[in-house]
């Protein structure tokens, strides 16, 4: 519940984004305390956020996964997260994308600080994504991926490094 002022500020003008990160919030409380008479008490708002946000609004974010401060949720639709998922501080997920296990017992994907994972993309695995990465619309990313950095394509590939203004051409992984 310490998040929220950060989650505000992160969605503020965004009002579908601010209501399901709120939402995510409140269930996360009740879905993840230890305390059985305050899980207990919290069913009610837990069902709430099943039925309104994950089977009207299509936005599978389940309350037991762990997600840092300043979550940002651009056009949530269509958005599925495994709840075995961690996700960092101030991330920004948009629409049509799909972060999880590859196989049914599976490792899911552990997403450091400041990620922005564009549209349509695919996070899958056993992998980590470092800090201050942009994951490019449409990417599919496999493979563990380091820290600054811009990542495109199928499967993902740096294209960029963050901290220099090199270009890496993709075909060939080398300088341009």
């Amino acid at each position: 519940m310490s998040c929220i002022r950060e989650d505000y500020q992160a969605n503020k003008g965004n009002p579908k984004s601010l209501f399901l990160v709120l939402s995510f919030r409140f269930s996360n409380y009740f879905a993840l305390n230890k305390n059985s008479v305050i899980r207990l008490l919290g069913l009610p708002i837990r069902v709430l956020y099943r039925l309104f946000v994950e089977w009207i609004l299509g936005v599978e974010l389940p309350d037991k996964t762990k997600v840092g401060k300043g979550l940002m949720i651009y056009h949530g639709q269509g958005l599925v997260v495994n709840s075995n998922t961690v996700i960092g501080d101030h991330v920004m997920l948009r629409h049509n994308t799909t972060i999880g296990n590859k196989n049914k017992k599976g490792n899911c994907p552990i997403i450091g600080n400041n990620v922005d994972i564009g549209a349509n993309c695919v996070l899958i695995g056993n992998i980590k994504i470092g800090n201050s990465v942009t994951v490019g619309a449409g990417s599919v990313v496999v493979k563990d991926i380091s820290e600054s950095v811009i990542v495109a394509g199928n499967p993902a590939k740096i294209i960029k490094h963050k901290n220099t203004k090199e270009r890496i051409d993709e075909t060939s992984n080398t300088k341009l």
